[in-house]
């Protein structure tokens, strides 16, 4: 499975592994609810929409894995930060020119998408919830290993972020994962006590080599703006209105704190 990375290019490759404490508070109508702590962190469960309660649930209260990855720091201002979060082609597409990983994702449908890492992992995401701190994902993939021959399993993943300032000043993002997965099979269920560390492994490796490509494409957008810019206009290149909005985050990434006016970022 493959998540945008997490950004997305790589927030697209899937997930999760360790344990998680969480709280249950009644917040949907109907007969599901959902959790609004994870690891201490509140979520807006609330806002989501009913639809998605119960497969939501399902997942959270009967997960095989659970982890958490985070905080850690992305070296982008928030607009491009977001922009990225949420056109995982595009970021997928950087990432994979730039040769920082064999990433492929593609538009299937509203907030839906298609991401493989190249890797062994593959699914579908569906963005379930959105606004300026966080994101809620609910996806369905597989992964294919030695160990770990076409596992299929559905996950949970709630995104946090907050916007601040790195070492030397300049805009980030402190992003912090928290994720559940359940396995489809019932025989690798009913073995969850013995493949749980191998299952949580693959699951926070994949998370972790995520955060850390998405730290250096944005470290190469700042570096070597010229070389990010030329990957993006290669044929084929990405749209007129994406290579725009590179060509000017990656002016103003190249100087300065890198800041970007709110207003130049495209809904």
């Amino acid at each position: 499975m493959t998540f945008p990375g997490a950004m997305q290019g790589r927030l697209w490759a899937i997930l999760l592994g360790g344990a998680v404490g969480l709280w249950i508070v009644p917040v949907q109508a109907e007969s599901c609810v959902l959790a609004p702590y994870h690891v201490g962190l509140s979520f807006p469960v609330s806002k989501v929409e009913s639809r998605w309660a119960c497969p939501l649930q399902a997942i959270i209260d009967g997960y095989t894995t659970a982890n958490k990855v985070g905080p850690v720091v992305i070296p982008l201002p928030e607009q491009v930060y977001l922009y990225l979060l949420d056109r995982p082609p595009m970021a997928a597409a950087l990432i994979n020119r730039l040769e920082l990983g064999p990433y492929k994702a593609e538009e299937r449908g509203t907030a839906r998408f298609w991401g493989d890492d190249g890797e062994g992992a593959s699914g579908i995401v569906e963005l379930v919830y959105q606004d300026r701190s966080n994101r809620i994902y609910y996806v369905e993939g597989s992964h294919e290993s030695t160990f770990l021959p076409n596992v299929k399993g559905k996950a949970v993943v709630f995104v946090r972020m907050n916007p601040m300032k790195d070492g030397q000043g300049k805009d980030a993002v402190e992003t912090t994962l928290v994720a559940y997965t359940r396995l489809d099979s019932r025989i690798l269920a009913g073995l969850v006590s013995l493949i749980r560390p191998l299952v949580g492994n693959t699951v926070t490796r994949k998370l972790t080599q995520g955060i850390t490509i998405v730290n250096r494409l944005g470290q190469e957008m700042r570096q070597h703006p010229d070389r990010v810019l030329f990957e993006a206009i290669d044929p084929p290149s990405l749209s007129d209105v994406e290579v725009a909005f590179l060509q000017h985050a990656l002016e103003r990434l190249s100087h300065g704190n890198g800041s970007i006016n709110s207003g130049t970022v495209a809904p």
